[in-house]
């Protein structure tokens, strides 16, 4: 694969949202993924390149316990939030109101019935309506307006 196609392909994935990006031409096959995948000891395959490597660029190696040594430690997880937690059902972009300047559908302190119009998720230029699947008072708001979101990624927590 042409060097400056490949350059253009990275440089896609990083301005991007999206996490992995797979292209086949012919029986030539590229994988361009972000970030450097968890509990990966040596290096892919030749085809495969890791956007956002560790800092020092160097390959970690397994310690005895199998675990990469000179990887940073892992962010303390925050506790699950208390309620039903209402997940992406797509990949896309999360909006709280169906436009700029319009009022978002709920706000914290909010009471909503299953069925109401929660969100709007933007998915290769359609907007989908989000509707809550639980009645309930909307308790937190897990994402901010216009940030990419991941399929089953927690959007708002109903209580």
């Amino acid at each position: 694969m042409d060097l400056r196609k490949l350059k253009t392909l990275i440089d896609l994935v990083q301005q991007s949202g999206i996490a992995e990006l797979e292209i086949t031409e012919g029986e030539e096959k590229v994988r361009i993924s972000r970030g450097f995948p968890a509990g990966m000891a040596q290096a892919g395959s030749s085809h495969t390149v890791y956007v956002g490597a560790p800092p020092t660029g160097a390959l970690l190696q397994p310690d005895a316990a199998g675990q990469a040594s000179g990887a940073p430690a892992e962010p303390a997880q925050p506790a699950e939030p208390q309620g039903h937690v209402l997940k992406s059902p797509m990949v896309g972009t999360f909006y709280r109101a169906s436009a700029p300047e319009a009022q978002a559908f709920v706000d914290i302190g909010d009471s909503v019935k299953s069925g109401d119009t929660v969100c709007i998720i933007e998915a290769m230029k359609l907007m989908n309506e989000i509707e809550a699947d639980v009645d309930g008072v909307i308790k937190e708001i897990l994402v901010d307006n216009g940030q990419p979101v991941e399929y089953g990624q927690p959007l708002l927590v109903i209580g």
